[in-house]
């Protein structure tokens, strides 16, 4: 599979989340986005179960192509690789989710590693400081890592204590947006390093 294909993964990986959210969703009709959290969607029992974990596993093994897809590119143009290795704890968390469901104490434990997929963006900003090598790097790292963040307010039940599946979307919305950066990005970085390649021949 050419590089552009895997890269493009990170694109795929939002797309089967949130379809995989809303149709679940729209199945169990009294489901409430804003209210209820998303592992809900994929409870033991529920008539949603088996679809959304196929989603959430499917998202898994598009997740492992990006990596791969990433990993490459910052290997042919001299990238520090660290960024990339974080996108890991998405994989094992989401994988996890989908075979694990609520409320099975392994869904839990599986569900931790989740947490340090906000080191991506942090770290980004320390080895990927060459704004002429990935347009508005430092600009989409803290956007990202700051709507990820929010996401950590569903750890303080007292604040929007109505919306506990707000606020735990707020670290779904900002990996999405992580991962289209990442990808849109990293695509045009291809395209430059094969544009070079041209003019030298």
């Amino acid at each position: 599979m050419k590089t552009k294909n895997l890269i493009h993964a990170g694109i795929d990986i939002p797309i089967v989340f949130w379809l995989t959210t809303i149709i679940s969703g729209f199945i169990l009709g009294n489901y409430n986005h804003l209210s209820r959290m998303v592992s809900e969607l994929g409870a033991l029992g529920t008539k949603t179960q088996t679809f959304f974990s196929i989603g959430l596993v499917l998202c898994a093994i598009l997740s492992i192509l990006f990596i791969i897809g990433l990993y490459k590119t910052c290997k042919k143009i001299g990238l520090n690789t660290i960024p990339v290795f974080f996108i890991l704890s998405y994989t094992i968390s989401i994988a996890g989710a989908g075979i694990f469901p609520l409320p099975l104490r392994l869904h839990l434990i599986m569900g931790m590693p989740s947490i340090l997929l906000i080191l991506s963006p942090i770290t980004s900003l320390l080895f990927w400081k060459k704004e002429s090598q990935i347009k508005y790097i430092k600009q989409m790292s803290i956007i990202c890592l700051l709507i990820m963040s929010l996401g950590f307010l569903a750890f303080s039940p007292d604040i929007l204590s109505n919306y506990a599946g707000l606020k735990q979307r707020f670290f779904h919305i900002g990996w999405s947006i992580w991962f289209i950066y990442l990808s849109y990005s990293f695509t045009e970085l291809l395209k430059e390093k094969e544009k070079i390649k041209q003019d030298l021949r």
